[in-house]
């Protein structure tokens, strides 16, 4: 009997509201596109991870709460990062740069091929996608 398996196209995990889940997301996604073999720039990808990560724990998770991380392959060359908080639902926006930080969103509009945020409830979800785009 000839058995196929599938990849699976979703993988997600949850995170406290903590420091140290800013590089457990980032071990999360580098094993799971290791796996999955999807040709994404992988430095930037997991750039992306840090820096949505870190937006979610300063901003959008409340105390005592967790946030999910979602990796969807798309096609055979896509991938898709979402980061799911539970926060207030206020969108981000790209800031004006300054000393102290604000370049995180910057970062990621620049290395992904598309980002964008949605409310949900409660919270919001921000994502972004890399090589559907032939970029």
């Amino acid at each position: 009997m000839n058995v196929e398996t599938q990849r699976p196209t979703t993988r997600e995990r949850l995170y406290p509201r903590a420091r140290r889940s800013i590089p457990a997301a980032r071990d999360f996604a580098r094993t799971t596109l290791t796996s999955w073999n999807t040709p994404v720039p992988l430095d930037d990808v997991l750039l992306c991870v840090s820096e949505l990560t870190t937006n979610a724990i300063r901003y959008g998770v409340p105390p005592g709460r967790f946030f999910l991380v979602r990796l969807r392959r798309q096609g055979e060359t896509g991938v898709r990062v979402e980061v799911h908080d539970s926060g207030d639902g206020t969108l981000p926006v790209v800031p004006v740069p300054r000393e102290d930080g604000g370049r995180g969103l910057l970062l990621v509009a620049a290395l992904a091929d598309r980002w964008g945020a949605e409310r949900r409830h409660p919270g919001k979800v921000v994502w972004c996608e890399f090589g559907r785009s032939g970029r």
